[in-house]
């Protein structure tokens, strides 16, 4: 296992992040690991080396977060050693924001970020959250109120650093303009969309994490199953697969091009059809660590295995040319202006 910085910050954290949306019973169709089995997932990650552990508080309604807290208590990892991510923004209630139950309950208002973060510290069984992140843009609350809420929490203590996840370039530029012009806590990271079948974080986010220095976080990293090998062209994939019961994110038209590519590639090397689409996503610019998921020991042994997978330049190029994304405007724009600068 590696090491990276997040972003520009002097935090090391794994390459490869465990995350907890597979944990508890009460999300989509995909929390299905119970206390006994994030136990030992949470053990077998931290014996490979991961330090970064990373939920929300919407998954499972908190129970993720619960699970995650109590199975890295009883792991080997000590707290210092742990790098705790969570996230705020979403209702806590399916009700909430729609009309009846606590309409303050959702959002990035300060009642609400205040109110999440001492929750959310409760159920991990932390006086720290490491990396504390808004899990989406809220149209209805003033930018301000939001960073100024974040700043606030990071002077108290109560969180390290601060991120964003599933924002769009144009909002994470102004955060990151305002915090530095107004002495805030400035954005760390960015926890977002990115695989070899969904590159639309190529256009604009990327490049701007890459210039501002924000560290990328890739979920669904498999695209939702699809670069498991599962999903074929003659076949929709196996009985009670993620995809089968919840059909996301989106995925490029051409990923049945990408699935044989990294076939391919995966006989070449001896490594599975998941660790190459891992290993590239690993040596893409910007990223800082892989968010990973699994549901059984299996599925993590296989992810772990990506941290020992080595791509050639060429590998990489064959990859990344069958997904590439069409340049869209104004980016066409300035690489014709500037051909032969």
């Amino acid at each position: 296992m590696q090491y990276r910085q997040l972003g520009r910050t002097g935090l090391k954290v794994s390459e490869l992040c465990l995350g907890a949306m597979t944990f508890g019973s009460n999300f989509l169709s995909i929390a299905v690991v119970g206390q006994s089995d994030a136990d030992r997932l949470v053990s077998r990650a931290v014996e490979a080396g991961v330090n970064f552990f990373d939920t929300a508080d919407v998954y499972s309604y908190g129970e993720s977060e619960e699970i995650l807290g109590q199975a890295l208590a009883r792991s080997r990892l000590p707290r210092d050693e742990m790098v705790i991510a969570t996230k705020v923004r979403s209702p806590m209630s399916r009700a909430a924001g729609e009309g009846s139950g606590d309409p303050n309950n959702v959002g990035l208002s300060r009642k609400h970020i205040m109110a999440a973060c001492e929750a959310s510290l409760r159920r991990l069984g932390t006086d720290h959250i490491d990396l504390y992140q808004v899990h989406g843009w809220d149209i209805r609350t003033p930018l301000e109120e939001t960073l100024r809420a974040l700043d606030d929490l990071v002077r108290q203590g109560k969180v390290r650093y601060i991120g964003a996840s599933n924002w769009s370039a144009r909002h994470l530029a102004q955060a990151v303009t305002l915090a530095d012009a107004r002495g805030w806590e400035r954005f760390a990271s960015l926890q977002a969309y990115y695989a070899l079948a969904g590159r639309d974080l190529e256009h604009e986010l990327q490049p701007y994490c890459v210039e501002a220095g924000l560290g990328i976080m890739p979920w669904s990293p498999l695209a939702g199953g699809y670069l498991t090998g599962k999903f074929r062209r003659d076949h929709s994939g196996p009985e009670g697969a993620r995809r089968s019961g919840f059909d996301f994110p989106p995925v490029d038209a051409r990923v049945y091009d990408a699935v044989d590519a990294l076939d391919e590639i995966a006989r070449e090397l001896e490594a599975s059809i998941p660790q190459v689409a891992l290993a590239w996503l690993l040596a893409r610019p910007g990223v800082s660590s892989v968010i990973i998921g699994a549901k059984n020991m299996q599925q993590l042994e296989d992810n772990l295995g990506a941290t020992r997978v080595r791509l050639s330049d060429e590998q990489i190029e064959r990859l990344s040319a069958i997904t590439a994304p069409q340049p869209q405007y104004p980016a066409w724009m300035i690489e014709r202006q500037n051909s032969g600068r």
